[in-house]
């Protein structure tokens, strides 16, 4: 029988550090593990889902893949936990691959003698090999010479990389599920709003029983095209640092992360996640009845994305992007940029990059905690042609954290 004790202390350290993020659902089925590896319990899959996940005898797992979902991301959220602040921990908590049970590991056997500072990650499992190849050229690329050499020496650049505190790179992601016609069998991706994690799904099949046999939990996620452009024009910069930084999906964003590290989001507007109301807490703008709408309180102005859709036309469409930057809820630094949809993501990575716009946001920026600005930018098929910067000012900060706007209202997607 394994260790109770240790099994308890290390279980009790792991929730106190908010590891396993804000689903009730990983929640509970880690400390039905817990309990189970303490007194020396294998549950077997039917025995979870029973327990666990409120499935009823009739629980089939070759048509009903929930609790294998579950374990794979439970086990990524412990390996995340001890590559990071439980590093130094001489023993971890682990799930075998293919087990549904916790074990005891000895961590000093695993790792090597002389730790990696920061190790670079896979983007996202549903990435493509060739995009982090990419990303990784890019990295070294800066590492080596002048690109993002002139960016790096303005703020907010400068800053970042002066701090001691772990960079952590945001990508806004999406979750989709599957779903079965019942007639023909065959199957299609859906991306539905309000929709955004495994436990959403699972409540909207609680809520729709007709439809719970045609939706499937396929643990995937998708990033906009705009990504990656934007994480080639910014990690040149991050470079200069002489460290890659980590980079995690907004959908796995913690708010141990939040508080211990600084963190540049890079995405969608609506894929901000855990950022969203911080972000528009102080902000002049609001979105409107959709994500491709933003209104100026101050000017009135309205700004419209004209890429909210199929691409119809050969001639170029407007989108815009958005930048802001605002202390952290423990000291760190939050620099976000974003887009409408991917002009204005291309766009506003590049402005971010751009001495030329560091200067001026440097001035709108002046005594204030932060800046904010909205970059205009003329695109075609999915390539930024042409920008410019529209606005450009101060964030008073104060509050951002402490007193959350309950006013604040959001598109679905």
């Amino acid at each position: 029988m394994a260790d109770a004790g240790t099994i308890a202390g290390q279980a009790e350290r792991l929730r106190a550090a908010g590891a396993l993020g804000r689903s009730g659902l990983l929640v509970r089925l880690f400390d039905y593990l817990a309990e189970g590896a303490a007194s020396g319990a294998r549950p077997k899959e039917v025995e979870i889902a029973l327990q666990v996940f409120g499935r009823d005898a009739a629980f089939d797992g070759a048509q009903d893949a929930s609790v294998r979902v579950a374990m794979h991301r439970l086990r990524k959220k412990l390996d995340e936990y001890y590559a990071g602040p439980a590093r130094a921990e001489p023993v971890r908590l682990a799930i075998p691959v293919g087990e549904y049970r916790l074990v005891l590991r000895d961590h000093a056997a695993e790792v090597p003698s002389r730790p990696p500072r920061r190790r670079w990650p896979w983007i996202a499992a549903g990435l493509l090999a060739a995009v982090n190849l990419l990303v990784l050229g890019i990295v070294w690329q800066g590492a080596q010479g002048a690109p993002g050499a002139a960016a790096a020496r303005r703020e907010p650049w400068a800053g970042l990389l002066r701090s001691d505190r772990p960079l952590v790179v945001v990508v806004g992601d999406y979750y989709i599920f599957g779903e079965t016609d019942p007639a023909t069998g065959a199957g299609r991706l859906v991306r539905e709003y309000g929709v955004d994690s495994h436990e959403d799904l699972e409540a909207f099949r609680r809520a729709s029983p007709e439809a719970a046999e045609r939706l499937r939990d396929l643990d995937l996620y998708y990033l906009p095209v705009g990504a990656a452009h934007a994480l080639a024009s910014v990690l040149p910069v991050l470079a200069r640092g002489g460290e890659t930084p980590r980079i995690v999906m907004a959908s796995d964003l913690t708010s141990e992360m939040l508080r211990g590290s600084d963190i540049v989001y890079l995405g969608y507007l609506s894929g901000l996640g855990p950022l969203r109301d911080a972000t528009f807490s102080a902000s002049r703008f609001r979105p409107g009845d959709t994500w491709d709408e933003l209104a100026d309180t101050r000017s009135r102005r309205v700004f419209l994305s004209q890429e909210g859709g199929p691409g119809r036309t050969a001639g170029t469409q407007r989108d815009y992007g958005y930048l802001t930057a605002f202390p952290g809820p423990e000291g760190g630094r939050i620099l976000v940029i974003a887009g409408m949809r991917d002009v204005g993501l291309m766009e506003a990575a590049e402005a971010a990059v751009r001495p030329a716009t560091l200067v001026q946001l440097g001035r709108a920026q002046g005594a204030a905690g932060g800046f904010e600005a909205l970059v205009e930018a003329d695109g075609m098929r999915r390539s930024n042609i042409a920008g410019r910067l529209v606005v450009a000012a101060p964030l008073e900060v104060g509050g951002i954290w402490t007193r959350p706007r309950r006013d604040l209202l959001f598109p679905a997607g």
